[in-house]
């Protein structure tokens, strides 16, 4: 049985960081990809950053609101089977609830929340003014 989960949410103020992981268990192997994703309260959710871990290579969405390339970054350590995504600078419309979803035979660009099988039950990030 496949199960991820994503931790590393909080409070913090604008212009600081956080670390989210998602810890994923169950694949046989790393032929797979993981997808964040982030739905704020009223408002769609939108994919944010794809790798895929076995080849490791990273998708940044040109499409979230406010815009996380340059100030987000998605990595895997897959000694611990996790998947990061290192959020700096961060805005008071980045909060919201992320979360992670991981399938195989997912391209590292997909960021359609509705092909993935697994997903976590997600995180909260508060940013405040």
């Amino acid at each position: 049985e496949v199960k991820l989960m994503e931790s590393g949410g909080g409070l913090v103020q604008a212009g600081g960081s956080l670390r989210l992981s998602c810890t994923i268990s169950g694949f046989t192997d790393d032929d797979y990809a993981v997808g964040w994703f982030r739905q704020a309260p009223g408002k769609e959710r939108e994919g944010l950053a794809c790798i895929h871990v076995d080849k490791g290579r990273a998708f940044y969405a040109d499409s979230a609101k406010p815009s996380v390339k340059g100030r987000f970054t998605i990595s895997r350590d897959n000694a611990k089977n996790t998947v990061y995504l290192q959020m700096n600078d961060l805005k008071p419309d980045d909060t919201a609830r992320y979360y992670c979803a991981a399938d195989q035979g997912i391209f590292y660009t997909d960021l359609d929340w509705d092909i993935y099988d697994y997903y976590g039950q997600g995180t909260q990030v508060t940013v405040s003014s």
